[in-house]
């Protein structure tokens, strides 16, 4: 399956008028200096999940108008190439910064076996794919969230989440991707995005997030490019 889902955010404190943003003009309003509160709230917005407030390394200063719109910009660009990647659903979502990042999710059905965690050869042939989309992008950090459906006790739905999450971690760490740049993290049955009371529901639940976020690097080159304009 092949999908780019195109978000689009609404802020009347942003916005005059309601219609669709790319991300060059979502990282001008994101990146730009109107304040955290609204650039939260926007993000909330776009990331559909205020759980993605979460995703990359605050870098502890505001980022300007026109790094925003650079970085919103190239991730837009990801976003288009990932999104050809059988079996990846592809989004944009915003980071602790304020920038916007990239959400890649894969069906767990493509990755794994049910309440295993051993990578199936489709997964590993999605996840080459998806390495050697990045292979041009260095400057990102990728976090990588494992999640399950409610099956059995929390603890042990955390144990294998995480150890989804380890296994996308390593298997991308072997097809080149420096270990330093990459996180994973199991979070067990406690995001949920469908119901867990139908097999359909828990079968959605159970999949494997990855997020590209800007890192300093690439914050960096930004703001050179922004300050050269």
């Amino acid at each position: 399956m092949k999908k780019l889902v195109l978000l689009f955010a609404c802020a009347t404190m942003v916005l005059t008028s309601c219609g669709p943003w790319s991300n060059l003009a979502k990282g001008s309003a994101i990146g730009g200096g109107s304040g955290a509160a609204v650039g939260a709230g926007v993000g909330a917005l776009i990331g559909k999940d205020a759980k993605s407030a979460a995703i990359g390394s605050a870098i502890g200063a505001i980022v300007g108008t026109g790094v925003g719109a650079i970085i919103g910009d190239r991730m837009d660009k990801k976003a288009a190439e990932l999104a050809a990647i059988e079996g990846a659903q592809v989004e944009t979502v915003t980071d602790v910064n304020n920038l916007t990042s990239v959400k890649v999710t894969f069906d767990n059905g493509i990755l794994f076996d049910f309440n295993k965690s051993e990578l199936s050869d489709a997964a590993k042939q999605s996840l080459k794919d998806f390495a050697q989309k990045m292979a041009d992008m260095p400057e990102t950090d990728i976090t990588i969230w494992g999640h399950t459906d409610n099956i059995g006790t929390e603890a042990a739905n955390q144990s294998v989440s995480q150890k989804r999450a380890n296994a996308v971690k390593d298997f991308l760490a072997s097809q080149g991707i420096a270990a330093d740049r990459l996180l994973a993290e199991g979070k067990s049955f406690n995001m949920p995005v469908a119901t867990n009371d139908t097999a359909d529901g828990r079968a959605q639940n159970r999949r494997v997030e990855v997020y590209i976020s800007a890192n300093e690097a690439m914050i960096a080159e930004a703001q050179a490019e922004a300050d050269a304009k």
